[in-house]
């Protein structure tokens, strides 16, 4: 089954890059799915661990939160970059994130990367170093908020 769905969802996300509907880009796609498909067994194989996709609705709640936090932000910044440079306070903190399992901290980073001016810089022994635009932002990682919706996503930590 978890094979069916990495094939529809490569599919789809071919179909989005490429943006193109043309029997020759549609066979790379086709053949690059399958190639991945193809590895992926092997993988699965070797390791015994199936990575399965979450499909459920935690799932579209936290991209959906995610989107939002990601249009909002991109305004903040803006707003920040148009106005006075007196409103920068750049700042690097470091955030724990040893309670998000350890399998989806990369997520919990790329995350904090996705939210425009949070730069996740580094990822090392359960600790995440974030470099900001503002003071603000780091104290709104502090805060939570993001680490415990993936772990309501993904679990807590074993």
């Amino acid at each position: 089954m978890h094979i069916s769905k990495w094939t529809a969802l490569l599919s789809i996300f071919w179909i989005l890059l490429s943006g193109y509907i043309e029997p020759l880009l549609l066979s790379f796609g086709v053949i690059s799915v399958a190639l991945v498909i193809v590895v992926l067994k092997r993988m699965d194989a070797v390791d015994g661990e199936q990575k399965s996709i979450s499909s459920g609705f935690r799932m579209w709640r936290y991209i959906a939160w995610l989107f939002s936090q990601i249009a909002s932000s991109s305004i903040h910044v803006a707003k920040l970059v148009w106005s006075s440079p007196d409103k920068l306070s750049p700042s690097i903190a470091t955030i724990d994130a040893t309670s998000v399992p350890e399998n989806t901290r990369v997520l919990y980073a790329n995350s904090i990367t996705l939210t425009p001016g949070t730069l996740s810089v580094d990822l090392e022994d359960g600790k995440i170093t974030v470099h900001a635009l503002q003071s603000e932002s780091i104290k709104e990682l502090h805060e939570g908020e993001m680490e415990s919706r993936i772990k309501g996503l993904w679990g807590s930590a074993k």
